[in-house]
């Protein structure tokens, strides 16, 4: 019976039998460790700076002031508070999301399990693929000259929800499925052999496993609409006011904040600027670790299981 060589043996006969080539190979590995760690400093020092800059202003300009009181003032002159932007903001994800979650997640349990690759399928795919690879900027005009100007429901909360919505949808759609194809082919089989019909194992098995990477596309999706400002400004516009109604009536949101009072020259509108770069630099970290920490619990009793 042969024995088994370990891995520390495999090494020395690799050293005794080719000394310069077991070197150059270790000096070669190096060098590439090296140059791959130069590249992530590079590409990490001008996000960690801007990120520095915009924590750091954003904490000097907090105050209950500014957290609790409306916005005043407009493209030349910017003062008062985040009130109305940081409620229209977090109105708009809830609202995008509440339309556009159920409709992504169903249309991607059918293209992974019903659609037998039809042309149908066939066609959604590539409409999401295009719609993926879209500015925002024209889902915007879009959505202005849709759903502001043709429907007539002017400046609103359910247009500007309605195109990031749009915009949100090929990435909860494509992930949706992705998920759904990895599960393994095998569980659908014993499901099937112990008598279960397709909706039952789609309901109690495959969505089950595959609720890790679904969550892991809405929480994508909903990370990217967070920081959207070209669709807002053609769809919702800005309202130095709480939000009241869905139509005909502009909603407030961070993002314009950063935009337009970043380029007033006053302190208070920079302030405003800043502050508002915190506060979605810190929604999408809680979006984040929210995700990572349901991710690992939803996945441990799957692992336990399997």
């Amino acid at each position: 019976m042969a024995q088994v060589e370990t891995p520390q043996e495999k090494r020395k006969l690799v050293e005794i039998r080719g000394p310069r080539n077991f070197r150059s190979r270790v000096l070669t590995d190096k060098i590439a460790k090296t140059a791959c760690l130069g590249v992530i400093l590079v590409a990490f020092y001008p996000f960690a700076d801007i990120l520095y800059l915009f924590i750091l202003n954003g904490v000097r300009s907090i105050s209950w002031a500014r957290l609790t009181e409306n916005t005043v003032g407009g493209n030349s002159l910017g003062g008062g508070g985040l009130s109305n932007a940081l409620e229209g903001s977090l109105f708009l994800i809830g609202l995008s999301a509440l339309i556009v979650v159920p409709i992504g997640v169903f249309g991607g349990v059918y293209l992974a399990e019903f659609s037998n690759n039809n042309w149908i399928s066939k066609v959604s795919r590539f409409t999401a693929d295009i719609l993926a690879g879209v500015p925002s900027i024209v889902l915007g005009y879009v959505g202005f000259s849709l759903l502001v100007l043709y429907f007539g429901w002017g400046f609103s909360a359910m247009a500007a929800a309605i195109t990031l919505a749009v915009l949100m949808f090929p990435y909860i759609l494509r992930t949706t499925e992705l998920a759904l194809r990895r599960v393994p082919e095998s569980i659908r089989e014993g499901a099937l052999a112990l008598g279960s019909n397709k909706t039952s194992i789609i309901n109690r098995l495959t969505l089950r496993f595959a609720l890790p990477g679904i969550l892991t596309g809405v929480l994508l999706a909903i990370s990217i609409s967070v920081g959207e400002t070209a669709p807002l400004i053609y769809t919702a516009s800005f309202s130095n006011y709480a939000t009241t109604q869905l139509f005909h009536s502009p909603v407030g949101y961070l993002t314009y904040m950063v935009f337009v009072f970043s380029q007033i020259p006053t302190s208070e509108a920079h302030a405003l600027a800043y502050l508002a770069s915190l506060l979605l630099v810190l929604i999408v970290l809680a979006i984040n670790l929210a995700s990572r920490v349901g991710l690992r619990r939803l996945t441990k009793p799957l692992e336990s299981e399997g």
